[in-house]
């Protein structure tokens, strides 16, 4: 049995930043000369790629950021009404869009990420989008397109179970599970790159937040999931890459 005294201790060291005084930030990846992984995890021959509208595409009318920030809440129940491909590409690039790649190492994107690692691969348990079919897929972020991974059967019972028995999961247009892929941070972070990593999850769940305010839909965070079925779900090993966020999106009824 665990001893709470011993975990809680542990739980606040997490969040103090005391880690890097013990790192010997020489002996990284980084500063050993070792190649920084993949921006992006590759896809595999047989996946139907899914074009995505540009934001010079859009025709989503302007928002007002104050407005945003003002009436941002927490939504968990949605109406039936589908995102539109437009409405889901918005938020995509909200929150893992690219503004630039400057080198193999550093693509900016319209989200922070401790030294520019963006460890994020964002999969999405897709029920109701105009135009694509229920099932699994992830955003690949440097061709602003999405890949079909598989169809899943009674993908919203799986999506509920994920979520540790949380029904508006499954009830959402769509889910988006977003998996850290350890490596990009930890070759420039070592041992130091855990608490950046969740640092970085709340950024672009926030931007998820704000984004849907714009585009009549709402959304409510999700941390408390069941590691191993999200992990099964989206078919990551749950060590060198793992589930660390989950957020349902859906069209919010409106008085």
């Amino acid at each position: 049995m665990k001893n709470p005294t011993i975990t809680r201790a542990l739980g606040r060291y997490f969040l103090t930043d005391r880690i890097r005084e013990e790192v010997d930030f020489y002996s990284t990846p980084q500063s050993e000369g070792v190649e920084p992984p993949p921006v992006q995890k590759p896809v595999q021959p047989s996946r139907n790629i899914i074009s995505l509208p540009s934001r010079h595409e859009w025709s989503l009318e302007a928002y007002n950021l104050h407005t945003a920030i003002a009436d941002r809440k927490s939504h968990r129940c949605f109406t039936e009404e589908p995102l539109s491909l437009e409405e889901l590409a918005f938020l995509l690039w909200a929150t893992q869009g690219v503004r630039a790649v400057l080198h193999q190492a550093a693509v900016l994107r319209t989200v922070p990420s401790a030294g520019c690692r963006h460890p994020f691969e964002t999969y999405l348990g897709l029920l109701r989008v105009a135009g694509l079919e229920p099932g699994l897929y992830r955003y690949l972020p440097l061709e602003h397109v999405l890949v079909h991974e598989r169809a899943i059967p009674n993908l919203p019972a799986c999506l509920i179970a994920a979520c540790r028995g949380q029904s508006f999961a499954g009830q959402a247009a769509v889910t988006f599970i977003w998996t850290a892929v350890m490596a990009r941070t930890e070759w420039r972070y070592a041992e130091a790159s855990y608490k950046v990593i969740a640092l970085d999850a709340g950024h672009l769940c926030q931007n998820l937040y704000l984004a849907c305010e714009a585009v009549g839909c709402g959304t409510c965070a999700i941390a408390a999931y069941n590691q191993q079925l999200a992990d099964e779900l989206v078919a990551v090993d749950g060590n060198e890459e793992l589930t660390v966020y989950i957020a349902p999106v859906g069209k919010v009824a409106r008085t």
